[in-house]
């Protein structure tokens, strides 16, 4: 699927592409996207990583944790994971 929304498509790739390259079950960090599409410039990615994986969960492809429970992306403070579900 294509995201929807107004999420940065090459952050929804990078997020797609990190996991798919981990072990089912293993997350990954909003800012492995960030640098993976942003280099340098990795920080100024942060939210839009966030975003993108928002739209991820809307889709049911992944889910974010905090301390290994889900939480809402959009509200959670603080550093988050992103996994695959199922």
């Amino acid at each position: 699927m294509t995201p929807s929304s107004g999420a940065d498509p090459r952050l929804v790739a990078s997020i797609r592409e990190l996991l798919a390259a981990r072990d089912a079950g293993k997350t990954i960090c909003p800012s492995e996207a960030a640098r993976a599409v942003g280099g340098e410039k990795w920080r100024d990615l942060m939210q839009p990583a966030r975003d993108a994986a928002r739209e991820l969960v809307d889709l049911g492809e992944v889910e974010v944790t905090q301390k290994g429970e889900v939480v809402d992306v959009t509200t959670a403070r603080g550093p988050v994971r992103i996994r695959r579900t199922g």
